[in-house]
């Protein structure tokens, strides 16, 4: 009997599944697992690729792209275990991670919510794991450079955690989705990812909401995966302003009423910022932050209701 439902969300990353769920399966030692793959209607033959390589996985062929949430939320009906673990299509496991991932939620069932380390493909510390919420704080040291001056900074780079290096047991505000494990009994209460967040921010919300139940996400350097990053949006602008448009929803969704046109004009801050420094500087990205610039009615927006 499966201990653990493990759900990989694919769109035109073929190789990259392939390899997740070839280092999954090889590294997941005696946890039993359902695994289930949604294809978000690649046109790279992901989907066939998996189901001959991977019989014992449960496939199902969206007909079109419905966004990262979107195919979790429509998968909550098949999971039959306590826990959900959700694990991106370019991550690759370690031996051990799933096992240890398992136990430390089973230990601290406070959390609600587990992530792990994770790394870059050469084995250097990939600091997304993990992330504390945005505040004025961290907008503020963003839009003025003071998070890129001093990244490891845990005043300046407070999101990032600054000078963490994910090497401890610890509470943090926010668990990356590429690497997620929650109870199946939270993501029922939670209502699974909101709707309104179609590709980034609706890990950020999931974990802020349940914070709010009063459970404490939390991360476990025991367990640890290879996170490649970026495997399924190729094109620079566009991934930018979907974060934009994640953050800003997350201004309007987990903060005062008072306080998010502050936070909305430090994020316009921050885009003027690198829009006036690229033509200053005369950096090959000019291009790419105009555009952010002149879109920035877009992602001002949010998602939207």
């Amino acid at each position: 009997m499966a201990e653990l439902t493990v759900i990989l969300v694919s769109f035109n990353t073929r190789q990259l599944t392939l390899k997740a769920l070839e280092t999954l399966f090889a590294n997941a030692g005696r946890v039993a697992m359902d695994v289930i793959v949604w294809d978000n209607a690649s046109h790279d033959g992901s989907a066939d690729a998996v189901a001959q390589a991977f019989p014992q996985v449960t496939l199902v062929r969206s007909a079109k792209n419905i966004g990262f949430g979107a195919a979790h939320n429509a998968l909550t009906g098949r999971i039959t275990t306590d826990h959900l673990l959700l694990l991106n299509s370019d991550t690759e496991t370690l031996p051990g991670a799933i096992a240890a991932l398992l136990e430390f939620a089973r230990t601290n069932p406070q959390t609600g919510i587990v992530g792990g380390r994770t790394l870059f493909a050469d084995g250097s510390l990939n600091p997304s794991s993990c992330w504390n919420r945005m505040t004025p704080w961290s907008l503020f040291c963003s839009a003025t450079g003071l998070t890129r001056l001093f990244r490891h900074s845990a005043l300046f780079n407070p999101e990032g955690i600054g000078g963490w290096l994910r090497d401890s047991v610890r509470a943090v505000d926010i668990v990356s989705g590429c690497f997620l494990l929650i109870r199946t009994d939270l993501w029922r209460a939670l209502g699974g990812f909101h709707p309104r967040y179609f590709m980034y921010g609706e890990d950020a919300d999931l974990c802020l909401r349940a914070k709010a139940m009063g459970y404490q996400p939390m991360i476990t350097p025991a367990a640890q995966i290879v996170h490649l990053g970026g495997g399924s949006v190729t094109q620079r602008e566009e991934k930018m302003v979907q974060l934009l448009r994640a953050k800003a929803s997350l201004i309007r969704d987990h903060w005062s009423t008072p306080a998010q046109p502050l936070g909305l004009a430090l994020l316009w801050l921050w885009s003027a910022a690198r829009r006036i420094g690229s033509l200053a500087s005369g950096r090959g990205d000019a291009v790419l932050w105009r555009n952010l610039w002149q879109r920035r009615r877009e992602w001002l927006r949010g998602y939207g209701g």
